[in-house]
């Protein structure tokens, strides 16, 4: 039964050994190949026992499980090719066998393995992909936050040099309006005009000299009534109320002075108000500042029905060099305002609708801190 078995396989068995028989670079072919693909295998399963022994502290004891019959996996399908050569002169194919049946099992453990972890290693894969382009965007953020602090510093020597300047001239403003306003032909009202510039002109002064030591904090602080403050920015913002037909409003109610640096609040409320005025684009349009004196500070609340601010540009206001005003702004006054409020323990918020409108809220608190070599008036 045998012989005739072989009898019948022989026809379809011929091809194959006049191969082995008669083309003997075939026969090496096969050889040397498989023995480099046993060798890398070997090598893959080397590298990957390797791996788990080194991070055996912080792998997962399960992940170290499949890894280590990933690894076995490979050698067992390497040792496959090695019993590819051994048999091409050694007949010892139960070996053969016994190797396939042990490549199959390690097969199917590592792929009911993979199909179990597909889940976990997709999210590991997005999770990566997640932290890589949150980084970049770290990276972005790290370098527009370098830049503004170089344009911060670039500003600073800038506006220190632009203080000295003027200050000299400032001086002579109000030595020239002291002199018309004292003067015996000078009528009450030219007078009263001369009084109120040099008392802005010297409000200017401070502010240059403040501004030279803009990063020291002041070494003097005054009790400063914001309402009052308040009345004075509406008359020297009169020509631009005047021009758009602005319905401008001021409502105070309780004590309204607060503790600052000399200037600090006319530059706070001047740079809010002029925004609010200048956001104004219809005649008869309100602008309304409200002055709330409470037990622990002083709220100061400006609402506009102006053109309103993009919801893009919003969460930017407050750093260095944003502006909404395009070419004719220079992004510096609600960074000063926050500057400012900030130094005081203070704060400001901005609500605004696009083409409905803006409110400005900030607090002043009534006891600010106190800085080191800083007098704070009783």
């Amino acid at each position: 039964m045998h012989r005739s078995l072989l009898s019948v396989m022989q026809p379809y068995l011929m091809p194959h050994s006049v191969c082995w028989a008669s083309a003997p670079g075939l026969i090496w072919t096969m050889v040397v190949t498989n023995l480099i693909t046993f060798l890398s295998y070997l090598t893959i399963c080397g590298t990957l026992l390797f791996l788990v022994r080194r991070t055996r502290k912080v792998i997962v004891r399960d992940w170290a499980y499949f890894v280590v019959g990933f690894a076995l996996f490979i050698l067992a399908c390497g040792s496959t090719h090695l019993l590819e050569v051994i048999t091409t002169w050694n007949p010892i194919f139960w070996v053969d066998a016994w190797t396939n049946i042990v490549t199959a099992i390690l097969s199917a453990y590592v792929a009911t393995m993979l199909i179990g972890r597909v889940k976990n290693i997709s999210f590991g894969i997005n999770d990566y992909a997640e932290r890589l382009t949150n980084t970049e965007s770290e990276k972005l953020r790290m370098q527009e936050r370098l830049l503004a602090a170089q344009k911060l510093e670039d500003w600073s020597r800038m506006s220190a040099a632009v203080s000295h300047e003027i200050k000299g001239p400032l001086q002579a403003i109000q030595n020239l309006q002291y002199l018309i306003g004292t003067s015996e032909d000078v009528s009450p009202q030219i007078a009263e005009l001369a009084r109120l510039s040099g008392e802005e002109a010297e409000r200017a002064l401070a502010i240059s000299v403040a501004t030279l030591s803009y990063f020291r904090q002041g070494t003097q602080l005054e009790l400063t009534d914001l309402s009052s403050e308040a009345d004075s920015v509406r008359i020297l913002l009169a020509p631009l109320i005047r021009k758009k037909g602005i319905d401008f409003r001021i409502e105070h109610r309780g004590d309204c002075s607060v503790k600052a640096s000399p200037g600090e609040p006319r530059q706070v409320l001047l740079n809010l108000i002029r925004n609010a005025c200048e956001a104004i684009t219809g005649r008869d349009t309100r602008v309304t500042v409200e002055i709330l004196g409470a037990e622990a500070g002083v709220e100061v609340v400006v609402t506009d029905q102006g053109s309103g601010i993009d919801p893009e540009i919003l969460p930017t206001l407050f750093n260095f060099g944003s502006t909404t005003k395009g070419m004719g702004g220079n992004g510096m006054g609600l960074w000063t305002v926050k500057h400012i409020l900030n130094k005081h323990q203070g704060d400001v918020k901005i609500q605004s609708t696009r083409n409905e409108g803006t409110r400005v809220q900030l607090w002043w608190p009534r006891t600010p801190f106190t800085f080191p070599g800083q007098n704070v008036p009783q």
